[in-house]
C-alpha cells in the first residue's frame, strides 16, 4: 500500500483533549477503510502566517499514513466537512520517517550554544560614559534650526502676492 504524510490544522479555541479526539476520529475511518496510522503526532498550538477564518492560532497535527488511496480520499473528505479542521494537506512518500519528526525535533534536540561565539556585542564594552563620543555618526541640529528657513521661505512667499 502507498504511504503518505497528512498534516491538519484545528482551530485555536479547541482544546487539545479535543484535538486528540480528532486525530482519533480521522485514524478510525482510515483504519475502517483498511489502512494504518503508524505515528500520530502533535506539534502544538502555533501562530500561523496569515488569519484563517478569524483564527490567529492552529492545532498542528501529523499523521503517518500505509492506506490504500480510497481511506485516504474518505478522510480527507471527512476533514474538509469538519468545522474543527482549518486546513488540512496530504503528501503521498516513497517510506514514512521513523522516530519524530523534524518538528518535534526541534522542540528540544537542539541547544542554542550549538552556534559557537558570534563575537563581541555592544552590552560587553561597558558603559556609555567610558566609551567616549561617537565621531562616526552625524550630529543633528537643533530642532529649530533645521525648520527655521522653510518658515521664513513660507512667511515670505505668503507676503508677496497680498494686495496692499
Amino acid at each position: 500500500m502507498p504511504f503518505y504524510e497528512n498534516v491538519f490544522i484545528a482551530r485555536q479555541d479547541v482544546t487539545t483533549a479535543q484535538v486528540e479526539a480528532l486525530t482519533e476520529l480521522f485514524a478510525g475511518i482510515v483504519t475502517a477503510q483498511g489502512g494504518n496510522v503508524t505515528k500520530k503526532e502533535y506539534w502544538g498550538l502555533k501562530s500561523l502566517s496569515y488569519r484563517v477564518r478569524k483564527n490567529r492560532k492552529g492545532h498542528y497535527t501529523l499523521l503517518n499514513i500505509d492506506a490504500p488511496a480510497a481511506a485516504v480520499i474518505e478522510m480527507e473528505r471527512n476533514m474538509r466537512l469538519h468545522e474543527d479542521v482549518l486546513r488540512q494537506l496530504t503528501v503521498r512518500v516513497d517510506e514514512l520517517e521513523e522516530g519524530p519528526s523534524s518538528m518535534m525535533q526541534s522542540k528540544g534536540g537542539r541547544d542554542r550554544d550549538d552556534r559557537g561565539d558570534r563575537g563581541p556585542r555592544d552590552r560587553d564594552r561597558g558603559p556609555r560614559e567610558d566609551r567616549g563620543p561617537r565621531e562616526d555618526r552625524p550630529r543633528g541640529g537643533d530642532r529649530e534650526d533645521r525648520f527655521r528657513p522653510v518658515r521664513a521661505a513660507r512667511s515670505e512667499t505668503s507676503t508677496e502676492g497680498a494686495p496692499e
